[in-house]
């Protein structure tokens, strides 16, 4: 019997030490689980500000384009005809080359507004993924605060118990019963934290704005100032040629009109 009582004393001597390796283990998850718990705290606030910040930046905006879209309604209806009435009746170079400034500050700034318009409804898209964010960030809290509260008290009683029926002599069993116990409470954990890293990972790798609308207005942009330059090159070289043909119709009327005078000298 002494060896058997011998073998038995080992073995509890043995679980009492996997018991320590084991309460330091959970005590440095508990650390852990803490220090996350913290800086998820500290996402969820930052989201908070970068929410407000969003929104006071979306009025902003909104604002620059109320006034824009305003000048640029002033510049076609007024300023603009204002200029091109002047340059035709005073048919003066420096009143047309006013005039032709004035029409390409209106095309310039009228790109700005519309830039602006784009920014303003990246900013509006942000708003929704702030709080997705946030509301993800807010559930990593409460299931890290419910481990820390709940989960992790109960794997220390849990492990007191089992060195309570270690001192039996069903040490055997209970060290069974407890590996059995803790390889399902992994597994469990472990299909939970699948779940969950993937749900997670699958939202916050999401882009706030989707590449394709990106190159969608970055080829929309492109093909708009590549139209407008066709059209003012068109124009210089329609222009260029209404100049030639101007000068051409000034000589024939010139030689129109000496041929004339030269017969109205013969038949006199």
């Amino acid at each position: 019997m002494i060896p058997f009582f011998d073998n038995l004393k080992k073995r509890i001597s043995r679980i009492k030490t996997e018991y320590a390796s084991v309460e330091k283990n959970i005590h440095q998850i508990e650390l852990k689980l803490e220090g996350h718990y913290k800086n998820v705290a500290k996402d969820v606030v930052i989201f908070d500000k970068l929410f407000t910040q969003n929104q006071q930046y979306f009025k902003d905006l909104s604002l620059h384009i109320q006034a824009g879209t305003e000048k640029l309604q002033e510049a076609h209806e007024v300023i603009l005809p204002k200029l091109r009435q002047e340059a035709e009746s005073s048919n003066d170079q420096h009143k047309i080359q006013e005039y032709k400034d004035m029409e390409q500050h209106i095309v310039r700034f009228e790109r700005k507004v519309h830039d602006l318009k784009l920014t303003r409804m990246v900013v509006l898209q942000n708003a929704p993924q702030i709080r997705m964010i946030q509301s993800n960030s807010s559930a990593l809290m409460e299931k890290i605060q419910s481990s820390l509260v709940n989960t992790l008290p109960l794997w220390k009683n849990q492990m007191v118990l089992t060195l309570g029926i270690a001192h039996s002599q069903r040490a055997l069993e209970a060290q069974k019963a407890v590996t059995d116990a803790t390889n399902e409470l992994l597994r469990r954990n472990s299909e939970m934290l699948k779940e969950s890293t993937i749900q997670i990972a699958r939202e916050t790798e999401r882009g706030i704005v989707d590449i394709d609308t990106i190159k969608k207005a970055n080829q929309d942009i492109i093909a708009t100032i590549d139209e407008v330059l066709r059209i003012q090159r068109e124009g210089r070289e329609k222009r260029k040629v209404a100049e030639g043909e101007l000068v051409q119709a000034e000589n024939d009327l010139k030689a129109h009109i000496l041929k004339s005078s030269d017969e109205d000298r013969l038949i006199n």
